[in-house]
């Protein structure tokens, strides 16, 4: 199961060359900085504009030599940055108008995806009785009930204030654990890709600078799109133990154990972590007289230089985990650091993402 997509579309001052084979199940997200092509991929993955090119999703052609299925055609489901319900319809009616769009009532489980989004006691109020994040939510169930074979959704959270967020986020974590669809994911925020995604492209000047699994390409320190403050690592653990007298959990990875705050995840659940490169520091020996819990042993892999002339980014291998640290160019050269250089990680800050 995959998707193939190739496209190349010239405009006047901007072009897109793409050559993709993603993963045909899980979130993929397209990230960068605004105007490096991401919505145009959307668009052209979408049909609405046609670049040259190929795609298949999961076997099946929707453009190549003498082939293009139009928009209306293509079994997909977009959801943008405002909603676009239909304003004199409750939220009910707005659903109905998608399953009726699905095709020989192909509708995938009404009753699951109002529960899975938390739509029940939405569903007889009109769209401006709904904030931000409701309306979304909606958007999204809508663009499912059509039945889509692929997913798209072009930077959902943009138009919400941080809260109508944080509102939503678990939502669309219920999507990803729970779909069998593809999902495609535009974003410009770190932190929101890293909540998500299951699969990352780069994209900068609409070129496709680097894809890969998630973790394995957020560690990479050779890309040309700096993350600045986000930039970090994320990865896999199971919570091990949780400390009720420090408000504590343990969890445990391919590199080690970390504490972290405890927020309730029960012990053996898998969870996603994310550790920034400004919240690692590095030391040539164990320090246990520090207020840092989480101290690991580590390998110094590589460095490469920041946009700021003090600092570099320093990549690390902590078993079979890669970590980022951010550091000052004078203190590494205090410690000496060079590529196989046995160092001490501390930790300063952890978080659960997912």
């Amino acid at each position: 199961m995959s998707i193939a997509a190739q496209f190349k579309l010239d405009w006047p001052g901007f072009s897109l060359d793409v050559d993709l084979d993603l993963p045909g199940r899980g979130v993929t997200a397209l990230f960068g900085q605004s105007g490096c092509g991401k919505t145009t991929l959307l668009r052209c993955i979408a049909g609405l504009d046609r670049g040259a090119g190929r795609l298949a999703i999961n076997g099946e052609t929707w453009q190549d030599a003498g082939v293009f299925l139009p928009t209306h055609r293509r079994p997909l489901g977009y959801v943008f940055q405002d909603a676009r319900l239909f304003a004199h319809l409750d939220v009910g009616r707005n659903l109905d108008y998608a399953r009726r769009r699905a095709a020989s009532g192909n509708s995938r489980g009404d009753a699951a995806i109002v529960e899975l989004l938390g739509l029940g006691p939405l569903l007889e109020r009109l769209p401006e009785r709904l904030s931000g994040g409701e309306q979304q939510r909606v958007a999204i169930a809508r663009a499912l009930l059509s039945a889509p074979r692929l997913l798209l959704l072009d930077e959902p959270l943009a138009a919400l204030d941080h809260a109508r967020k944080q509102e939503i986020l678990p939502y669309l974590e219920r999507l990803r654990d729970e779909l069998d669809i593809p999902v495609i994911y535009v974003s410009h925020a770190a932190d929101e890709v890293a909540r998500l995604a299951d699969h990352l492209v780069v994209m900068d000047g609409g070129r496709a600078v680097a894809q890969g699994p998630l973790a394995a390409t957020l560690a990479r320190i050779d890309l040309p799109i700096r993350l600045g403050e986000d930039a970090g690592a994320v990865f896999a653990a199971t919570v091990a133990e949780r400390d009720a007298e420090w408000h504590l959990a343990r969890v445990e990875f391919d590199g080690g154990e970390l504490w972290v705050r405890d927020s309730g995840v029960a012990v053996g659940r898998q969870v996603r972590v994310r550790i920034l490169a400004r919240d690692v520091s590095l030391a040539n020996s164990r320090h246990d007289d520090v207020s840092i819990m989480n101290l690991l042993p580590a390998t110094v892999l590589a460095h490469a230089a920041e946009d700021h002339p003090s600092a570099i980014l320093v990549q690390l291998r902590v078993g079979g985990t890669k970590l980022l640290a951010r550091l000052t160019r004078r203190s590494a050269q205090r410690l000496d650091l060079a590529p196989g250089r046995e160092v001490w990680v501390q930790i300063k800050a952890v978080a659960l993402i997912g």
